[in-house]
């Protein structure tokens, strides 16, 4: 089974960078009823690290991840490319079995319509800022702290919208790996800490703020 490329070679700013990855997920659905998310996974190869993080991440707060059992996949998923990027690996592997899973493409191009406008307007706004929370051990920590969200979610599974919060703050490490953003990879990890607290205060059957 051949690897995925991927590097620590992000984008530099703003400009299609989201868009970018949207539109590679298209093409990839393109002709097709079905799609394996190995194709989603070489669509999106070429573009570093961030989309690994990043893609699986917003799946999962879309339509998709209400069916039962999802979000925990998309975990998984999470956590075999986090493990790599936080070994420094230039070739992610999935193995066959995640590999040859595919996902109906009306669904996948109905997600991507949705998050196109949120796509847009990150584009206008990411930037090139702080970077020495965005270098190479950056990226690595960042992966850590995805591995850490996603053990997350697999308990919030039994909660209605919980397992949601530990995405968005992977989607935001991503998206900052993406674009090599220091100050948004911050708030990633302020957004980790935030679900972290929603989760316990779920799990425990009371308010996180309360």
């Amino acid at each position: 089974m051949e690897d995925t490329m991927a590097g620590t070679d992000e984008h530099d700013g703003g400009n299609s960078a989201v868009e970018g990855i949207f539109d590679a997920l298209e093409e990839a659905t393109k002709g097709r009823d079905r799609v394996t998310l190995g194709t989603i996974v070489e669509a999106i190869g070429s573009r570093g690290y961030g989309p690994f993080l990043t893609v699986p991440a917003l799946f999962e707060i879309t339509p998709i991840g209400a069916i039962p059992g999802v979000p925990t996949l998309i975990a998984l998923i999470i956590v075999l490319f986090a493990v790599q990027i936080a070994a420094g690996r230039d070739h992610l592997w999935l193995p066959g079995f995640v590999k040859n899973r595919s996902l109906e493409s009306t669904k996948i191009d109905k997600a991507v319509d949705k998050m196109r406008p949120v796509g847009r307007k990150m584009d206008r706004w990411l930037r090139n800022r702080l970077r020495v929370f965005a270098s190479d051990m950056g990226v690595r920590i960042a992966a850590v702290a995805a591995i850490a969200l996603c053990l997350t979610v697999p308990p919030l599974e039994i909660v209605p919208f919980a397992s949601s919060a530990p995405m968005i703050a992977i989607a935001i490490l991503g998206l900052a790996i993406l674009v090599r953003d220091g100050a948004l990879m911050l708030a990633g990890y302020a957004m980790a800490l935030g679900a972290v607290a929603i989760g316990i205060g779920m799990l425990g059957g009371g308010s996180p703020v309360g």
